[in-house]
């Protein structure tokens, strides 16, 4: 097999990242052609909402463990990396109790969104080793209890997170060029992961976890590590929501955030990096339409009331049928693929007895 042929086959084998991220590099392309405040706006906040759903998906469609707590790490990473990425000005007007010695520093973007990542990985890492050995309800249950208690330290540790109130004073560093970039990388990461023996293992263990422990596999060691890394995604994700929002509090990494990114994942389905990104630009789009028509409604007074709250009862209306009627979401936990037509040539000896047998 020559090298053509060889490269020919890996493309195919792994062509779903590729056929994933060609249409949004498009869309991100064309966002910056137009140059309209407004659809820019949508497409950054699209690529950080895809972020985070990979995040999520990386644990939740590999293990089938369904995790509430991925949000709160998304505001660990917020609110570390703008600790660090604050000029001591700001921090003087907006913290003025934080610690002395995080009050001069004042670090690059990247390396405040690197840090902001890492201390959430290595939080979840600390915090939920112990409840890998959890599955089903129990899980789900404890995973949003820690949701409940990162949330409750977010909002009364006012020395770091200006409390309850909201905390101003962070640079917007994001924009459509760095969250494509960033939302890109993260689908090659989450198909790459999705394709290693980590991965591998972590659905044999969602299959079928007895069987899987049978020949093995360690599953609470595996879960720990997908775990892990998809915190580390999250608390990226959050560091540039951060930054581009650039004022908010810690009411914005709870429950309606947790909706909205679980939506997106269950709508498109969780079996697949795919059914991620399908699932964040369906929702986002259906989203920003269903807030148009709503706002146009109460604009022209088409009725007697103000219309409040239609996006979200129609996503939620959209997610109970999705769950009644395809609960494995829009792709079916399948990839996109680019299929390779296989054509069947037979020996020519063969080809001559069967035209003669014909004859």
């Amino acid at each position: 097999m020559n090298t053509a042929s060889k490269f020919t086959n890996w493309l195919v084998q792994n062509s779903t990242p590729f056929i994933l991220a060609v249409p949004l590099l498009a869309v991100a392309l064309l966002t910056g052609a137009i140059n309209n405040l407004l659809i820019t706006r949508i497409i950054t906040v699209l690529f950080i909402n895809l972020i985070l759903v990979i995040s999520l998906q990386m644990f939740m469609g590999n293990s089938g463990i369904l995790s509430f707590v991925h949000v709160g790490f998304m505001g660990i990473g917020a609110y570390v990396s703008v600790l660090f990425s604050m000029t001591p000005e700001a921090k003087t007007a907006t913290l003025p109790d934080l610690y002395p010695f995080l009050q001069p520093i004042h670090l690059p973007f990247l390396a405040s969104l690197f840090i902001g990542a890492f201390v959430a990985m290595v939080l979840a890492a600390i915090l939920t080793y112990p409840l890998m050995r959890l599955s089903d309800a129990a899980a789900v249950i404890t995973l949003f209890a820690l949701l409940v208690i990162i949330n409750t330290v977010l909002v009364h540790y006012s020395i770091l997170t200006n409390g309850p109130r909201t905390l101003f004073g962070v640079d917007n560093y994001t924009n459509l060029t760095n969250s494509t970039v960033f939302g890109l990388i993260a689908i090659f990461l989450a198909f790459l992961f999705k394709e290693s023996p980590i991965g591998l293992k972590l659905r044999a263990s969602r299959d079928d976890r007895y069987a899987a422990a049978s020949i093995g596999v360690n599953i609470v060691q595996v879960r720990w590590v997908s775990f892990t890394l998809s915190a580390f995604v999250a608390g990226f994700a959050g560091g540039l929501w951060a930054h581009f929002i650039t004022s908010f509090s810690p009411y914005a990494f709870y429950l309606t955030e947790t909706f909205n990114i679980l939506t997106m994942l269950v709508i498109g389905g969780t079996g697949g990096v795919s059914g991620a990104v399908i699932g964040t630009v369906v929702v986002t789009l259906v989203r920003e339409a269903l807030r148009g028509v709503e706002n146009s409604i109460n604009i022209a007074q088409v009725l007697p009331f103000t219309l409040v709250g239609f996006t979200e009862v129609f996503l939620s209306i959209a997610l109970i049928l999705i769950l009644i009627y395809r609960p494995s979401g829009i792709m079916g936990g399948r990839e996109v693929r680019w299929r390779q037509k296989v054509k069947s040539f037979e020996e020519p000896q063969e080809a001559e007895k069967a035209a003669g047998s014909s004859v």
